[in-house]
């Protein structure tokens, strides 16, 4: 039997216009792997505690101290927590809050000559780790954008590269999906 493909729309909320990816992900993987995935499209730095909300239960990995009960995503695979239709939350970076919705869109039957996980498209770049969250997002795009805002320069220093919010590439996303394998 071929293995089951899940296709996943992942919308990044609270910003505008949306930032979003589509991946492909073996139904096999865990949690844990999908968060990895997740990460890796969007384009965060994986620098942030992460928990995923699916059907009012939490999963993540376990807190130490006990403080949060989490189920630990290394023990639950994605077809076993989701199916067609399905609406997952994942929230990365318990800091800055960037809340996910993860859209279940179809499920198919494997490609036997395509390698997953794979991203198959998305717009906009993702925030910068440590920006502030949706709010600080706004506030940094109006600072970076305009060369006459007062942070203009602070801004472009403290992140320390260029910045295209509308960039996006998906190939390269992919490869990058490639290599976690």
């Amino acid at each position: 039997m071929a293995r089951e493909i899940y296709q996943l729309r992942i919308a990044l909320d609270g910003v505008d216009p949306p930032v979003w990816r589509r991946v492909l992900v073996p139904g096999a993987f865990t949690l844990d792997r999908l968060h990895r995935v997740i990460q890796l499209a969007m384009g965060w730095g994986d620098r942030h505690l992460h928990v995923f909300d699916i059907d009012g239960e939490q999963y993540a990995v376990p807190d130490p101290d006990g403080l949060l009960e989490v189920r630990d995503e290394l023990d639950h695979r994605i077809d076993a927590v989701a199916a067609k239709g399905a609406r997952l939350r994942y929230t990365y970076d318990f800091g800055d809050w960037w809340e996910h919705e993860v859209v279940v869109e179809d499920v198919v039957p494997a490609d036997l000559g395509l390698r997953y996980p794979m991203c198959t498209g998305g717009e906009r770049a993702c925030p910068p780790d440590d920006v502030g969250g949706p709010s600080g997002y706004r506030e940094f795009m109006a600072a970076y954008a305009d060369p006459f805002h007062p942070d203009h320069e602070a801004m472009r220093a403290w992140l320390g590269r260029d910045f295209d919010p509308v960039a996006f590439d998906a190939g390269r996303a992919g490869t990058l999906l490639r290599r976690m394998t």
